[in-house]
């Protein structure tokens, strides 16, 4: 990224699939599978215990102490979760062990019940800029430590990844064109079922300034139909490629249902960092975009992509939160 503003850092271009071994278990996987069942286990227990507590409030009513068990039915499902927390946090310290990551990811906080309130960042604007179009930002407001971690395009279709990011249980969304898709949307439906969102990049990943506004149309909203037709649920949020748009891409995004174009503050490679920012360092609610690139592309595949990255973000004291949570 050499630049400050939008447009800054160019994207990939058309890239052939490529396919990639299985890694080879280590010892802490039967360790792992434990955890997550002890984990999974220890959700349905307390959902038991918070019922029956309930159809015991119901039989004393009326008697003296009754309005005291709510409190006591509310510190038992605080107990619970932290249980559940602590046993979440386990198995991902045995994942982390197992996928060659140099120290176990942090958990990130509670998602906030109120999305903050998102804005254009500054000198991001369009001409005609107005509260009407979806915002386009770098960073989501937030205090919490977290940072947001993206991956666009959709070429190199690793499945090693998809299991490395679910026993990690780090989140993570995608932004998809189709043309690097198409041969292969059951893999983005696996992608989806592991918690994944799916968001627009167009169809084609073309520079949309140079585009006509039929042009940009098609490209933003024939890659809604398709992911909605594909996957189900339309999108709300979309990058353009490059990081490149104006004023009649915004307005296009809006009108085929687009909320919010989050861009990046940072990119991700499997052997260094690059920052828009001049201090060179992580803050709170920064968005992190890396790609679906393999070997062929890079020094790396998606799994040595995640290894560096968690390093520099877990170093700086920061988790990952899932990008939909906080807008």
């Amino acid at each position: 990224m050499n630049g400050r503003g939008p447009g800054a850092v160019t994207g990939g271009q058309q890239r052939a699939r490529r396919g990639r071994g299985r890694l080879r278990r280590r010892p802490g996987y039967a360790v792992l599978a434990a955890l997550l069942v002890a984990a999974a286990g220890s959700g349905c227990a307390a959902g038991t215990g918070d019922s029956g507590a309930g159809s015991g409030a119901k039989l004393q009513a009326g008697q003296a102490g009754a309005q005291a068990e709510p409190a006591a039915g509310a510190l038992g499902t605080r107990a619970a979760q932290a249980e559940r927390a602590r046993l979440a946090q386990a198995a991902r310290a045995v994942a982390a062990k197992k996928w060659g990551l140099a120290s176990t990811p942090l958990a990130a906080p509670v998602p906030p019940a109120r999305k903050p309130h998102i804005t254009t960042r500054k000198g991001f604007e369009v001409e005609g800029q107005d509260d009407s179009l979806p915002p386009v930002f770098t960073t989501v407001p937030t205090k919490d430590k977290v940072v947001f971690l993206t991956m666009d395009d959709g070429d190199d279709k690793d499945p090693e990844l998809l299991k490395m990011m679910s026993e990690l249980n780090i989140p993570y969304s995608a932004f998809l064109s189709d043309y690097l898709v198409r041969d292969d949307y059951t893999y983005f439906k696996d992608a989806q079922a592991r918690g994944v969102t799916l968001n627009n990049h167009t169809l084609n990943h073309r520079y949309m300034p140079g585009l006509s506004y039929e042009e940009q149309k098609r490209e933003i909203c024939d890659q809604q139909e398709i992911i909605e037709k594909q996957f189900g649920k339309r999108p709300r949020l979309f990058r353009p490629p490059y990081g490149n748009y104006n004023t009649d891409t915004l307005k296009i995004a809006k009108s085929c249902g687009i909320t919010a174009v989050p861009l990046w503050a940072e990119e991700a490679f499997p052997d260094h960092m690059e920052w828009r920012e001049e201090d060179l360092d992580l803050h709170p609610g920064d968005i992190i975009l890396t790609h679906f690139r393999g070997k062929k592309d890079w020094k790396g595949s998606m799994p040595d992509l995640i290894r560096s990255v968690m390093k520099v973000i877990t170093d700086k004291g920061y988790a990952v939160a899932r990008l939909e949570d906080y807008v």
